[in-house]
């Protein structure tokens, strides 16, 4: 038992990953804690070489994984691309924890993210005091991840400027970044290379550059096709989450799941699951991770408000706030949806009830 809300995932998984490793005898590239192929099967689940079985990490298409693996084994960069919620940065930790055993040397892109935040900083009192040196030189996860040969993960990449992107384009192209203040540079160790992430769908954000675009191998992460295997995924993960929380899980769990992602499939589908019904989207991408969202605030609500009883009354404001995004418009979507879908299934007449109440 750990007061750490979160743990990396080489802590969480150190036993998998130790088992992958102790009879790995497949080509290990330099630099790597293990094979490629050992990575993919951390990822994708299955069994060690001594039979210790291994949980899927990523429930989808091997082959994205495979070629996500296979990049990230040569001088190109990766970066994952898709709608938010489709387990980008839950992939991106995964591969740095399997490959270099250390998934933290991580930049959180945003607007406001400058060159100091990607190269190297300086402690001001050292460098006032004695001027440019190593010393007074503070390294960035970047700056780290080029020194130690280790994976470097910048989530959210075309948040940050298009300037500040562009300080990557020496680093991917040259392996190596220049210090100018020391006359110097930092270059790269066997085993680095960088992790991106960006969704293709927020608005607002900053399209690559070419050149930078360039350096980068892409791999695209689709929402499940599948409704059972995006139920398993909702309800695995719904259940990891809850014993980290300590929170019970209720015996219905995995039926609600599964109206959950009901509602959410079909909203985002923009037609009803048997085709009959034309709908209109929402403004949100109603993604697995925001059906899992919903059922842990559910399953909160259950615990500590409604003596342990998962109901829709109790995930029906959860659901509301991952619709509706936009005031105006999703609201029309929804009400839409309530009086065309939900009110006619007798099984769902909990949510018809509490969202009605709630719009």
């Amino acid at each position: 038992m750990t007061d750490i809300l979160r743990l990396p995932a080489e802590t969480t998984y150190a036993a998998e990953l130790e088992a992958l490793k102790r009879k790995d005898d497949a080509p290990t590239p330099r630099g790597w804690a293990m094979s490629p192929k050992a990575v993919v099967t951390y990822l994708m689940g299955g069994k060690a070489a001594d039979g210790t079985p291994i949980s899927a990490k990523y429930v989808g298409d091997r082959r994205l994984i495979e070629t996500a693996v296979a990049t990230l084994a040569t001088d190109r960069a990766l970066l994952l691309l898709g709608v938010p919620g489709t387990a980008k940065s839950w992939v991106s930790e995964h591969l740095a924890a399997a490959i270099c055993g250390d998934s933290s040397l991580v930049i959180q892109c945003t607007a406001g993210t400058d060159e100091n935040q990607i190269r190297y900083g300086w402690n001001y009192a050292q460098l006032l005091a004695n001027g440019p040196s190593r010393e007074a030189l503070v390294p960035t996860p970047l700056y780290r991840a080029m020194e130690t040969g280790k994976l470097c993960r910048l989530e959210e990449l075309t948040r940050m400027g298009s300037d500040v992107q562009d300080t990557l384009i020496t680093v991917l192209s040259e392996k190596m970044m220049p210090i100018p203040e020391l006359n110097d540079a930092v270059y790269a160790r066997r085993g680095f290379n960088l992790i991106a992430t960006a969704n293709n769908r927020d608005k607002g954000v900053n399209e690559l550059s070419s050149a930078l675009k360039r350096r980068f191998n892409v791999v695209v992460l689709p929402l499940p096709d599948d409704m059972n295997e995006e139920i398993s995924i909702v309800t695995r993960r719904v259940g990891e989450m809850a014993q980290s929380l300590d929170l019970p899980a209720p015996k219905n769990v995995a039926e609600e799941v599964a109206r959950v992602v009901s509602i959410f499939r079909e909203l985002r589908g923009g037609s009803t699951l048997d085709g009959k019904v034309t709908l209109k989207t929402p403004t949100g991408s109603l993604s697995t991770a925001e059906a899992i969202a919903v059922t842990v605030g559910g399953l909160s609500q259950a615990a500590y408000f409604d003596g342990g009883k998962l109901s829709a009354e109790g995930l029906a404001p959860s659901l509301l706030g991952a619709i509706v995004k936009d005031p105006v418009q999703d609201k029309v979507v929804l009400e839409e949806y309530l009086e065309a879908v939900l009110k006619k299934r007798p099984d769902y007449a909990g949510y018809y009830r509490a969202l009605v109440d709630l719009v």
